[in-house]
């Protein structure tokens, strides 16, 4: 059985090091929830935009392969230096969001203005690189995160002129990160800076591969319906506290589907099932509810009567002052 053969980014840097004169580029920022903004730029800036973000990132690959450079799966990542690391967009949720709206939802992406959108809500920038090929046109990004450090907003900057002070002329102006951080290649991402690409996209691959293991244990007790675009091990990778909780779980020894909607109808929540019976999860207050009910974390007083949710559980002694079993 034949294995697909890994993305060779240094074949991939010397094709694009021979065609980098004929690439078109498109930028477009993104915020905080990864939705993309279109932005034009001055053709002043189409050498600039070329030499910070391609030329960059081809040149290390070229130079540093001759030094020993290597490209490791993702997975193995241990902060090796000469090292540069590949992922499969489709493992990195937010990456994979951010390009189909990119190539798939294009007209309705707005102009970023800073009168209509917050630029303190900027997370990234992106460039799209369009070049022909034999068989077509070919596409390749190149992302790069933008700290809010990197931005001067006009109203309390000023700029030198000669010998003098001036008003800023700009709403904004944006010291543009020229480091090596990601690159998406044919469903590919190369990651340069592993810290910078797992803060740029919120990926965590231990947390991810745990929470995978745990959504299977999870899928395979429980019937579970999610909505459309939603997976248990997505949702469980985003919210640590709820995984931390998972994990600390025999979920093999947990209540059973029945019982468990029996003690949420008990404590008057709404957790919802379809005409299968399975439990509905539509966003992550549903997920959070059915974890909590799982840990058993809510209670009816018998002294009032109210119903409160145990935000965490200290054991005390048995009765009668006997030790904790266990």
């Amino acid at each position: 059985m034949e294995t697909e053969e890994p993305f060779d980014v240094f074949l991939w840097a010397n094709q694009v090091d021979a065609i980098k004169n004929n690439v078109s580029a498109e930028l477009f920022l993104f915020n905080k929830n990864y939705t993309p903004y279109k932005i034009r730029y001055s053709d002043k800036l189409t050498g600039a935009v070329k030499s910070i973000f391609i030329q960059e990132a081809v040149s290390y690959i070229i130079e540093e392969a001759e030094k020993g450079l290597e490209c490791r799966d993702y997975e193995k990542a241990d902060g090796e230096d000469n090292v540069i690391y590949r992922a499969s967009l489709s493992k990195v949720e937010r990456a994979d969001t951010l390009i189909h709206l990119i190539e798939h939802e294009y007209k309705d992406i707005d102009y970023f203005s800073e009168n209509e959108y917050d630029f303190k809500k900027v997370k990234g920038i992106i460039a799209k690189f369009t070049y022909p090929g034999d068989d077509g046109m070919k596409t390749f990004y190149i992302a790069k995160l933008l700290p809010a450090s990197s931005a001067l907003k006009g109203g309390s900057s000023w700029e030198i002129n000669g010998e003098s002070f001036e008003p800023f002329s700009a709403e904004i102006a944006l010291k543009m990160p020229t480091d090596n951080q990601v690159a998406i290649v044919d469903g590919t991402i190369i990651v340069f800076n592993q810290s910078k690409f797992e803060n740029m996209f919120q990926y965590d691959f231990k947390s991810q591969v745990l929470a995978e293991a745990k959504a299977k244990e999870l899928c395979d007790k429980y019937k579970l319906s999610f909505s459309e675009g939603l997976t248990l091990d997505g949702l469980l990778a985003d919210k640590k506290p709820l995984l931390k909780k998972v994990q600390a779980m025999d979920i093999a020894e947990e209540m059973p589907q029945d019982k468990l909607l029996d003690y949420a109808d008990e404590m008057q929540l709404e957790l919802m099932t379809d005409d299968d019976g399975s439990i509905i999860i539509m966003d992550d207050k549903d997920l959070t509810m059915f974890v909590n009910l799982l840990n058993e974390d809510y209670y009816v007083s018998p002294v009032n009567g109210r119903r409160y949710e145990i935000k965490s559980k200290k054991l005390l002694g048995e009765p009668d002052g006997e030790p904790p079993r266990g």
